[in-house]
């Protein structure tokens, strides 16, 4: 189904799971004395855009893709520089409460009014920003990729013993945690489109939580995040491989290079699955087993070699390890299933079957 797209350039587009509610805007359509307007109409119920004549006069830039599931919101957009406020007024007459984390991908922002920063770092930062929504602030951004996630506040609170305080913090990039932070941000991104809503819930809520430890490291608070890391980038690895199946070097060294990750640490975190090899040859078997199903005319040995293993006979060996039966079985007992099936299905609108 095509996004049907509205007067005001709101697009809302076709989703493969209901729960899951997804928006895009851009204001390219609009006339350029009319972008910025667009725009601030668009952002205005949460937050104000301050207009300059030269945006007025000359045209505006942006957009903007956004994800609402469960409790989570998340965005990603590209615009142009611009001023934005959450004044005291605003905050008296909306609603939200929640935390918003901004991580800059691309462009910088100018630590203004209500932002946090040392007296020794400069005025224009890049990295990792988070508001309150129960607070004003104020922020100067130049052209830039920002994706952003709204955190419930009750997941803020229960980590922070005093959330109002990280109101203007900022992590820089190159602090602790802020690359797995981006990362991830950019792997949602990517995937949210084809998740479920189960699997945005999932993926969200790892995501906040790594924004949440990596904010407890720049604020030197004491307890254990290592869970919410950990959590964090396992799902990166396992994104990682679930991407790369099909590619014959991938192996445990390639993942943890690729990644920027420490081996030790890694192989530590998957040996309850065997280990990270383990892990990949499992999945490159399941993933096996479903094309079986999906592409029944497919030979048995372009699956083994598409997925990565060097001969049709090694795959046969693991195969049948893994799940008892040689490929070839496998697909016929699937097949016979669908068969059944589709009998079943087939006498139940029969005569009485109705």
């Amino acid at each position: 189904m095509a996004p049907h797209t509205r007067r005001d350039g709101l697009a809302q587009a076709a989703v493969p799971d209901a729960d899951i509610v997804r928006s895009s805007f851009n204001t390219y359509a609009s006339e350029a004395d009319q972008q910025l307007l667009a725009w601030r109409d668009r952002v205005g119920h949460v937050v104000d855009v301050l207009p300059s004549k030269a945006q007025l006069t000359g045209g505006f830039h942006g957009r903007i893709d956004r994800y609402a599931v469960g409790d989570f919101v998340f965005t990603d957009s590209v615009t142009d520089a611009m001023s934005l406020e959450r004044s005291v007024a605003r905050v008296s007459t909306d609603v939200r409460r929640d935390y918003v984390f901004h991580i800059f991908v691309q462009g910088e922002v100018d630590a203004g009014k209500g932002m946090q920063k040392k007296r020794s770092a400069p005025n224009t930062v890049q990295g990792i920003i988070v508001f309150d929504m129960d607070q004003p602030f104020r922020i100067e951004r130049t052209e830039c990729h920002v994706l952003t996630m709204f955190v419930p506040r009750a997941a803020v609170e229960a980590t922070f013993p005093d959330a109002d305080s990280i109101h203007g913090r900022i992590v820089e990039h190159g602090a602790p945690l802020t690359q797995l932070v981006t990362n991830h941000a950019l792997a949602l991104s990517r995937d949210l489109p084809g998740m479920t809503a189960a699997q945005a819930v999932r993926e969200m809520d790892a995501g906040a939580q790594l924004l949440l430890a990596a904010f407890r490291k720049q604020a030197r608070l004491t307890g254990d995040a290592r869970a919410a890391v950990q959590a964090a980038v396992m799902s990166q690895v396992r994104r990682y491989v679930e991407a790369n199946l099909n590619q014959p070097e991938l192996s445990p060294s390639s993942v943890v290079d690729a990644l920027q990750l420490k081996r030790a640490t890694i192989y530590r975190w998957f040996e309850h699955e065997g280990g990270l090899g383990a892990y990949i040859r499992n999945r490159r078997l399941r993933e096996a087993a479903d094309e079986l199903v999906r592409f029944p005319h497919l030979q048995v040995i372009d699956i083994a070699y598409g997925l990565g293993f060097n001969s049709a006979s090694d795959f046969t060996r693991a195969f049948r390890r893994a799940y008892g039966m040689s490929p070839q079985d496998a697909r016929a007992r699937a097949l016979e299933l669908q068969r059944a099936s589709k009998l079943e299905l087939l006498s139940s609108y029969g005569p009485g079957g109705r």
